[in-house]
């Protein structure tokens, strides 16, 4: 997601100058960052405790994890300091050795320690040329923690489908924001992409890098973008996956995804149709729609009781969203036994859930995960929160937009905790325009991040750049998808640092 934002005194513009812009030829950070550069990096094996089963399974691959200290305000670097969680996968080809990879899952306040397991394994050979630095954002996972205490673990929610849903909406993003401003106030200035992006060059140099290397999905993507423009020159090899148009990031960036989720429900509801002899939905796609849509009225009414949990249309069409991001057989699978699920509950009175389901609902419904929803919205919000604005013209957006958009609208125009922020961003968001190139790989039918990002992403990047074209709505395509062509086409420009001589248009 993304945003716009606020002026800088100078003084601390001219200070945060100073740390975004290193010298030709320098291998670390300026500005009073000496002693983050050259301290100690104590490494050890991952695993925390015997329930820990990532830092077991890192172990076992031969990885390693430390805590990297950093400067909470880059502005002020004899301040308050944190830690930041990073787990390394050394290569073995060390006569070919390309450098540091950094990995990013997206999210934002996506957990990336655990990130080198998966990626090397679709690397192959290629990842032997690279050590594979897993890092944890700041403030995410095993960094310094962040944790408003929210009762719910996701700050998207819809406004359901009438006025009484939408003031519900409004005052649970309130609610949300407040909490932060009242446990988290003085640390919400820093939990910001351009604070993370400097986190990324500091411990660049810490580990003795001239340049990084880099692989971000989604919000991931405009991460690199950020740090691209910070660091031009410490730019290596970056490949963006399910870009974000940097121009386009702010708390409102979903606004844009609104046709896409439609045409992702309509898709989905088309392939559950032609099973309708495993799930009894409909044998149509307009049949199935209509059971969704009849499902999300009763939740209105009465929040429907799945076993222990009680979902209510603010949330429900939350639950459709999560599932849409993929149109693989799997995903789809559990989204419409979730649907069985809910069309049992609105007819028998109660139903219980499957397995995936029960997940997503303690997930979603309950405080177990606070600190990730937390730190998404910190992070959204530390960039691009305009506190107060308009609450009757969001609402007039989604009226305007129910018949065109009815399942998306509710969803992609409401409220959230950045409309109630405590605290206004300190920076301006980030104008990327350099003439840094990467590598864009980007699924046409993506429902999150949509597929004219990339085109975006290249304009605000080099024209040198390349786009990966992949058929399909699926958010995040390598190592995810299952596209050969994909895979390949990335794995070649790791292995060469040489880009595609024009974009690539995969077959599905």
């Amino acid at each position: 997601m993304r945003p716009p934002t606020r002026i800088l005194a100078l003084t601390t513009a001219l200070a945060l100058a100073a740390v975004a812009a290193p010298a030709a030829g320098a291998t670390q950070p300026r500005s009073g960052l000496d002693r983050f550069v050259h301290q100690h990096v104590n490494w050890t094996k991952c695993q925390l405790g015997p329930d820990d089963e990532v830092g077991k399974e890192l172990d076992a691959a031969g990885a390693r994890c430390a805590d990297i200290t950093v400067p909470v305000d880059y502005a002020n670097p004899d301040g308050r300091t944190m830690t930041v969680a990073i787990s390394r996968l050394e290569g073995s080809d060390r006569r070919h050795r390309v450098g540091a990879l950094f990995l990013n899952s997206g999210g934002p306040a996506g957990t990336a320690v655990d990130m080198p397991l998966s990626i090397s394994q679709a690397m192959g050979r290629v990842a032997e040329r690279y050590d594979l630095i897993g890092m944890d954002p700041r403030f995410v996972g095993r960094s310094t923690p962040l944790d408003c205490g929210w009762p719910v673990g996701s700050m998207i929610m819809s406004a359901g489908v009438d006025r009484a849903g939408f003031e519900h909406a409004v005052g649970i993003s309130r609610d949300l924001a407040e909490r932060c401003g009242r446990t988290e106030a003085d640390v919400l200035p820093f939990v910001t992409t351009r604070n993370t992006a400097r986190d990324m060059d500091l411990i660049r140099a810490v580990l003795g890098e001239r340049k990084l290397s880099y692989l971000g999905y989604s919000y991931g993507s405009y991460l690199g973008a950020v740090y691209a423009e910070l660091f031009p020159r410490r730019v290596d090899r970056f490949v963006l996956d399910g870009p974000i148009d940097p121009d386009s990031y702010s708390a409102r960036l979903l606004e844009q995804s609104g046709p896409a989720n439609e045409e992702a429900l309509a898709a989905w509801a088309g392939w559950a149709a032609e099973r309708d002899a495993t799930y009894h939905l409909g044998d149509t796609q307009a049949d199935v729609l209509t059971a969704v849509h009849a499902t999300i009225a009763a939740a209105a009414e009465r929040p429907l009781r799945i076993g222990e949990y009680r979902v209510g249309a603010d949330f429900l069409p939350t639950l459709y969203f999560a599932l849409l991001g993929s149109d693989l057989n799997g995903p789809r699978d559990v989204l419409a036994r979730a649907t069985r699920v809910f069309v049992d509950a609105v007819g028998q009175g109660a139903a219980e859930p499957t397995d995936e389901l029960s997940a997503m609902l303690e997930f979603m419904l309950t405080d177990s995960e606070s600190a990730l929803a937390s730190v998404q919205a910190a992070i959204i919000c530390g960039d691009s929160a305009q506190p107060g604005g308009d609450v009757e013209q969001m609402w007039r957006r989604i009226e305007g937009e129910r018949a065109r958009l009815p399942f998306a609208a509710p969803l992609v125009h409401n409220v959230n905790p950045c409309d109630f922020w405590p605290t206004a961003p300190r920076e301006p968001l980030t104008r990327v325009d350099t003439n840094v190139s990467a590598l864009i790989v980007a699924s046409t039918g993506d429902p999150r991040t949509i597929y004219p990002n990339a085109a975006e992403l290249r304009d605000a990047l080099s024209s040198r750049s390349r786009v990966v074209s992949v058929p399909g709505n699926h958010h995040g395509v390598y190592a995810e998808y299952g596209n050969a062509c994909a895979d390949a086409t990335v794995n070649s420009y790791l292995a060469s640092g040489r880009l595609p001589r024009r974009d690539v248009v995969c077959g599905r």
